[in-house]
């Protein structure tokens, strides 16, 4: 039976000194340790950004990649390895600034993979410059008068690029990430986790307020499949959709009104409203926003290799399988 430690390399890890990608390193060492597959079966691939370094620390295969593009390289061993459990590490700016559309093609496409963002809303990497996910008004190096630039929403993104299982965590809700890690390993088609996290360098407002111990309450919705969506201190506040519009609601706790909404993570619908809920004007949703059972994008490609009898060649195969024509 392997344990945490099983995955723990002897590479010395390196990051800012309080910094959340050790909490979430030791996360994902759980998550692998419980997987009950031969670590020989996973692999981890990384692009450029702060914890690019995270696959160096895991005793698996890995693969660190240039900017941008983890997905592809995901894609590709996926593609020629089905067997081998792949995860992409990733970042807000290595995700969604250049490498978004390798990102929305994973996703688009179903490939089998568990691709994790740590989005701290800011890059910390090169020295506190804006995100694509920098909230308004964040004041950096290359925004000192405050960003004017409409923040990508990495859960409606996925959503939009009709991802299989989407979800959302908090770097300080260590037990809420591991539920969902867990959750997403027995999903058989592409996962996205978002994780807000704070830059502990270069720390920017976006995350501080539903980091707040006394805050986080008011400001969080925990999201649950077949469950009202209830918050605030005392379980008093709730959210209705009227018109395709989410809107809050006070009640009393020992009246809940009848029609109140019952989330189903399964009503992709019902998910893209959610993940447009914003602070400040309401709570920030996090937990699993939608699941489905699509067919993975290799699955298909790997039966159409058998229906067709087409086997594996090799690179000398390929280069050299061509007819040459005389002009």
């Amino acid at each position: 039976m392997l344990t945490r430690k099983d995955f723990i390399s002897d590479i010395p890890v390196k990051w800012c000194a309080g910094c959340w990608n050790f909490i979430i390193l030791s996360q994902l060492q759980n998550t692998f340790a419980n997987i009950w597959i031969p670590k020989e079966n996973i692999v981890v691939v990384s692009g450029i950004w702060c914890a690019w370094r995270l696959p160096y620390y895991m005793d698996t295969y890995w693969f660190h990649t240039i900017h941008w593009r983890a997905p592809t390289i995901a894609t590709w061993i996926k593609l020629t390895k089905p067997e081998l459990q792949t995860w992409v590490l990733t970042g807000d700016w290595d995700g969604l600034s250049i490498g978004w559309n390798h990102l929305y093609h994973a996703m688009r496409k179903n490939i089998w993979l568990k691709i994790v963002m740590l989005n701290n809303q800011i890059y910390a990497l090169t020295k506190w410059q804006v995100s694509p996910t920098s909230q308004v008004w964040s004041v950096t190096k290359t925004t000192p008068l405050g960003s004017i630039d409409n923040p990508i929403n990495p859960i409606k993104f996925a959503i939009w690029a009709e991802c299989a299982f989407v979800a959302r965590s908090i770097d300080t809700e260590i037990s809420l990430t591991q539920e969902i890690l867990d959750r997403a390993v027995k999903s058989d088609s592409t996962v996205f986790i978002e994780i807000l996290q704070k830059c502990v360098t270069f720390e920017v407002s976006g995350v501080n307020q539903i980091r707040d111990r006394e805050l986080k309450e008011e400001l969080i919705l925990r999201i649950r499949n077949w469950e009202p969506l209830i918050y605030w201190k005392n379980k008093d506040k709730w959210i209705v959709i009227e018109n395709f519009k989410p809107k809050i609601i006070s009640f009393n706790p020992e009246n809940i009104p009848e029609n109140i909404v019952i989330y189903d993570e399964t009503n992709d619908e019902l998910a893209y409203i959610i993940s447009n809920l914003n602070y400040p004007e309401f709570p920030i949703p996090v937990w699993i926003f939608k699941t489905s059972n699509r067919t993975s994008y290799e699955k298909n490609y790997n039966d159409e290799l058998k229906r067709n009898n087409i086997k594996d060649k090799s690179l000398k195969e390929i280069l050299y399988d061509y007819e040459v024509i005389d002009i």
